[in-house]
Parts: structure tokens; C-alpha cells; sequence
């Protein structure tokens, strides 16, 4: 929730308040494998790289292995004292953390690369703008991230008082007054910053000055980049100046590299040589217009070849995310066709670079090119499909009913009970909105078994998600269908929770829901 809430200690108090801030008792917030990386991320200033090999250590032993479930674990809310002794304060997990941990945690996301889950990571920024006095690492590498992953470009990387200090170190290493240089380099960065704070003046003339000024800033010598290796060594600094002037040249400079170089190109590099010649077959034929035989069917069968990243590399090569909607369906033939077989790792690469980008943008409903994609796939490979593409839509905050339209129709006609009880347990994690709960009732609906364990962990969702929806219709006849369809489920703990809940209703629902509540026995 974006909004703090603020909580009495009179009201309500959780047992050992203030383990809230004790690192040693939020690890028990993660599942095995994310203590590992939590223990990497707390390592010291080396902890980026050693979360990276931790990381890649899991993926090797376990190809399915995501970031998921432990970035969403960050984003979960936790309760903790505020600085005057009588009041709570409901904050996201990640802020509760040392600045370092935030630091490494950020310095490994961005050293991730592509297998970085966008949406994801996404919330957790989100998560991270409610901390209240972040960092210079924090803001500069949280920004970033944020540029890497294309969410924003507006906010500068440099604060105005660490503009400042650039121009001061750049006066001790000489040259300051010359045309072009580091000069010219920091005062771009005033400059955006100044535009930043005008809102008036236009963003695309801004960006023109910033790409300007930051290709002069290339011309430096090598004898200069020396004498700053050794100021940085002599001169103390607040912020992580040399840092951020590197992020900055790095992103400004590869957002010119790939208007200059495609990066299908960059990509092809790093496929083998049996690879490259599908990879251009299979380019040629995405791009004609003419109807495939089984020959052009065939030379698909390279995916099987390739592993994970391999499959990556292949769907940037083939531009597969902007691919026109119209050849989806040829496409998603062929790669049904593949025999044996794609692996889980390959086919969730490959669903995620086709179909996660088209039904994340969805505005209106899907065409029928993008249905049949979606749905061929999904009956075929369920559970790459969950992972790669219903769970990034499900945590996606602008998710709307384009999206949920797309998945309700994937529930009823694609997926079976184990899949939709795993979709439902997705929902678990994640915040709820007025789609999500459309996603659940659908589940609901489709006559789902739940055991014991699950349904405890749904009524505890319902009892505390259930607040801001004391006005929402679809909740109410979500409740109403819990209570109609699971009543056997249903202990005495469970049902005075649920009775404090449905007290809160507003809806004209309200009464049905109580009488509903009041038949099932007290067991």
C-alpha cells in the first residue's frame, strides 16, 4: 500500500515490536534459497557479486530457479516502530533493511542483465521511493534501474549539490574553462537537473542537450582519466560521484549505441555458428508474407538446441516482443510442431519474449491473432506460461481489464486444476486490486479444490486485504462465494475472522454475506 498506515500501540501491538528492524528474525520473511542470496546481499561491499554467483549457482542447479518470489518478498509490508515510542508505521520489508543491503540489492539487479523480471523489479522501486532518507548510492543506482528498464528517464542521476562537487574536482584536475571535456559533462547534468525542476520546458530539448554535451565528454584523454583514478583515491566524497558520471556516460552512450547498432546484431554475436544460419532463415521468414510449408516449420527445431539464454539471445536477435500480431499464429504453429518438447526454461524465454510485452501494453481487448497465441501456447506449456506471463500481468499495478479479460478466458479454457490453484497462490503475494479479484472469482468459479492449507492461507488474504474493499461489489460476491461453495472449509477461528471482516462491508451485499456466514456450524 502506497499510503502509510498509521497503527496505536494501544489498538493493536504484534508480539516482539521491535524485532520488526532485526535483520535476524526478517530472514525468516524467505524460503531457503532466498536466504542464501539475503546472507550474499549482507556480505559487505562485495555483496552484488557474491549475490551474482549465488544466483547463477541456483539457476545451474535449478533452471526454474526466478527473483521473483524474493523481490516479492521485499515488497511485502512490515510493521515497524517509528520514532516516537507510541505509534507503528506499515512499510515495505526492503525498507527496513541497512543501506548497504539496498545498495548491493540494486548493484546486482542491474549487474543481472536481461534476466532481470521487468515488473517485477518495477514494484520494488515503487517499494523503495517510500524510504524516507535513502542513500546517494540508493537514489543514484535505484535511478539507474529505473532508466535501464525503460519505467523513466526524467529524474537526473545527479543530485545539484553533487553537480557542485563534480565542477570543484574538475577545476583540480585542469581544463575547466575549455570547450568540450568534463566541463561540459557536469554542466549537462545542472542542466537537466534545472530542466528536472522547470516543468515547464520541453523533455525531448533536454535529452538533446544532455546525448550533446555527453558525447564531448569522450574526448578526455587518457592522462586526465589517470589524474582522477588518483584524485578519487585522495579526495573524499559524499556521493558516489565517479559512479554515477560512469552510469551516466554508459546509459547515454548505449542509448546512442543502439539508435547506431541493432541490437539484433550484438545478439547474433553470441549464438554458435548452426545457430546464426536458422536465426537468419527464420528472419527471412517472419518477414515474408507467403504461407509456411513443413521445410520453413522445420528450421524452428534449433530451439531444442539451445539453452535458456541461448533461447534469449535468439528472441532479441528476431525482435520477437514488437513482432506484428499477425504472424503470431504461423509462429506459435511451429513451435507447437517442435518434437521433442521444448524444455521449461527454454519455453518460458520464449513465451515471455513473444507475449508478455503485447498483453502487458493491452489497452483494449486482444485481437484474434494475439488469443490464439496466448491460448495455444498455455494449453501446451502451462506452466512456463504461468510463470513468464500471468504472474509478471498479476503484479503489474496497471493491470486492467484488457489483461484481465485475457486471463479469465486462459483459467476457463486453458488451464487445468493444478495450474489454477497455482495461479490462485500467485495472487497471495501480491497486493490486490479490482482486477486481481476479478482473476480470483474467475478461479473461484471454476470449481477449484482447495485443501486445508490453502484455503487457511485464502482466508487470511481475505481478512487482510479485505479493508479497502469494505465499498467493492466484486469482493463482496467473491465473499459470497467462499462462503457458499467452501463452507465445509470453514473452522471457528476462520469464521470470526471473517465475521470482523464482513462487518466492514458496506455493500448491499452485506446482509446476504452474514447470513451466509451465520449458517455455516461453528466446528
Amino acid at each position: 500500500m502506497a499510503d502509510r498506515k498509521r497503527l496505536s500501540c494501544q489498538s493493536w501491538c504484534p508480539p516482539a515490536v521491535g524485532s520488526c528492524v532485526d535483520t535476524g528474525v526478517l530472514l525468516g520473511r524467505f524460503d531457503g534459497q532466498s536466504r542464501l542470496l539475503f546472507g550474499a546481499l549482507m556480505s559487505g561491499l562485495s555483496g552484488a557479486q557474491t549475490a551474482l554467483a549465488v544466483f547463477h549457482r541456483q539457476q545451474r542447479a535449478d533452471p526454474e530457479n526466478t527473483l521473483v518470489n524474493f523481490i516479492l518478498t521485499l515488497c511485502r509490508e512490515e510493521v515497524s516502530p517509528e520514532r516516537e515510542a507510541v505509534s507503528l508505521a506499515v512499510k515495505p520489508l526492503v525498507c527496513l533493511f541497512p543501506p548497504l543491503f539496498k545498495q548491493n540489492l540494486l548493484t546486482f539487479l542491474c549487474l543481472l542483465r536481461s534476466a532481470i523480471p521487468g515488473p517485477t523489479v518495477g514494484l520494488l522501486l515503487q517499494c523503495l521511493r517510500q524510504d524516507i532518507s535513502p542513500t546517494p548510492w540508493v537514489r543514484a543506482l535505484g535511478r539507474q534501474l529505473e532508466r535501464k528498464l525503460e519505467l523513466s528517464h526524467k529524474d537526473p542521476l545527479y543530485s545539484e549539490q553533487c553537480s557542485q562537487k563534480l565542477k570543484t574536482l574538475s577545476q583540480r584536475l585542469g581544463g575547466f574553462c575549455e570547450t568540450g571535456g568534463w566541463a561540459d559533462c557536469f554542466d549537462s547534468q545542472t542542466e537537466e537537473y534545472q530542466s528536472h525542476a522547470r516543468r515547464h520546458l520541453s523533455e525531448p530539448g533536454s535529452q538533446r542537450k544532455r546525448r550533446a554535451s555527453l558525447d564531448r565528454a569522450d574526448a578526455d584523454s587518457e592522462e586526465t582519466a589517470q589524474e582522477s583514478k588518483r584524485m578519487k583515491m585522495d579526495t573524499h566524497v559524499d556521493e558516489p560521484v565517479a559512479a554515477e558520471e560512469e552510469n551516466v556516460r554508459m546509459d547515454t552512450e548505449g542509448g546512442c549505441e543502439r539508435t547506431a547498432e541493432a541490437p539484433a546484431d550484438r545478439a547474433h554475436d553470441g549464438l554458435p555458428e548452426h545457430i546464426r544460419g536458422s536465426v537468419l532463415h527464420m528472419k527471412e521468414l517472419l518477414e515474408s508474407q507467403t504461407e509456411w510449408d513443413q521445410s520453413s516449420t522445420d528450421v524452428f527445431q534449433v530451439l531444442n538446441e539451445c539453452d535458456p539464454s541461448q533461447v534469449e539471445m535468439l528472441c532479441e536477435t528476431l525482435n520477437f516482443p514488437i513482432l506484428p500480431e499477425h504472424t503470431l499464429p504461423k509462429l506459435c504453429n511451429s513451435i507447437l510442431s517442435l518434437s521433442p518438447d521444448l524444455s521449461y526454461g527454454a519455453a518460458a524465454s520464449l513465451i515471455r519474449s513473444i507475449l508478455l510485452t503485447k498483453v502487458s501494453s493491452l489497452s483494449e481487448p486482444a485481437s484474434r491473432c494475439l488469443v490464439t497465441a496466448v491460448t495455444s501456447l498455455c494449453s501446451r506449456y502451462p506452466r512456463p506460461m504461468c510463470h513468464a506471463v500471468i504472474e509478471p500481468v498479476l503484479v503489474d499495478s496497471n493491470i486492467g481489464p484488457a489483461q484481465t479479460e485475457l486471463l479469465n478466458r486462459l483459467i476457463e479454457s486453458c488451464l487445468d486444476f493444478h495450474y489454477r490453484l497455482l495461479v490462485l497462490q500467485m495472487t497471495f503475494r501480491i497486493p490486490w486490486n479490482e482486477a486481481v479479484l476479478s482473476v480470483i472469482h474467475s478461479l473461484l468459479d471454476s470449481k477449484l479444490v482447495l485443501n486445508e492449507e490453502v484455503f487457511a492461507q485464502f482466508t487470511e488474504q481475505l481478512v487482510s486485504q479485505g479493508p479497502p474493499f469494505t465499498k467493492s461489489v466484486k469482493f463482496a460476491k467473491m465473499m459470497l462465494t467462499v462462503l457458499t461453495k467452501y463452507s465445509s472449509h470453514v473452522t471457528a477461528a476462520q469464521k470470526h475472522s471473517l465475521t470482523c471482516c464482513l462487518n466492514l462491508n458496506e455493500t448491499f451485499l452485506k446482509k446476504p454475506l452474514q447470513a451466509a456466514l451465520k449458517r455455516i456450524p461453528d466446528t
